[in-house]
């Protein structure tokens, strides 16, 4: 029972976002009295708090695999966008402002947690980008990788990218295309313009 609570918590509170669930609503979905999830989950805050480190873990192993292929660098990158989004539901209820708001305590142990793992993955991208000629030698790779994690996490802002006004895929696809064209030789910028001409024919259909 405690899986297919986390689970149906899961899904509801990135589709709806934290705020807004609440245990009786988890119940309700599940068919389940409000002890039964009490039983398992001492309070909201407990279950959030389980709810995010176990989509940290999904994500991470889905991250881990899509990097342990060594592909191009670019698309790299893109793919793990691609899989982010997918998992998160395009983020349509901006679930990490929420947990900042709302869960302070959890949220910065979430952001410690995604900068340690973000940073080995994207200073591998970055080594690996430069030693196949599609990056530039002349990057500051620590600079360069922090700067990347700082805008991620800063698109996450509801109040500065209001997601009425902007979705989070089209600031995820823009923040990436800005985030490479500072940083690609003449080879990486025929790359991506390629991968974005691929990507704008498949939502044009």
């Amino acid at each position: 029972m405690k899986q297919k609570i986390l689970h149906k918590a899961t899904d509801m509170f990135l589709s709806l976002g934290f705020k807004s669930v609440t245990m009786d609503d988890i119940a309700a979905e599940l068919g389940v009295s409000k002890k039964t999830i009490y039983n398992h989950f001492s309070n909201k805050t407990a279950l959030v708090n389980e709810v995010t480190n176990s989509v940290f873990e999904i994500v991470c192993e889905g991250i881990d695999l899509i990097c342990s292929k060594e592909e191009n660098p670019i698309d790299e990158l893109y793919e793990i966008k691609r899989f982010s989004m997918d998992y998160l539901k395009n983020e349509k209820t901006s679930p990490q402002y929420q947990l900042q708001k709302y869960y302070p305590k959890i949220y910065a142990n979430i952001k410690n947690k995604q900068f340690d793992v973000m940073q080995d993955c994207i200073v591998e991208n970055l080594k690996r980008g430069v030693s196949l000629g599609f990056y530039r030698q002349s990057i500051d790779i620590a600079f360069t990788s922090r700067i990347y994690f700082s805008g991620i996490m800063g698109l996450k802002d509801a109040e500065l990218f209001p997601l009425k006004n902007f979705s989070m895929n089209m600031l995820m696809s823009n923040y990436l295309e800005y985030h490479l064209r500072g940083i690609c030789t003449d080879k990486g910028i025929q790359r991506l313009n390629e991968i974005i001409t691929i990507n704008h024919k498949k939502n044009a259909k």
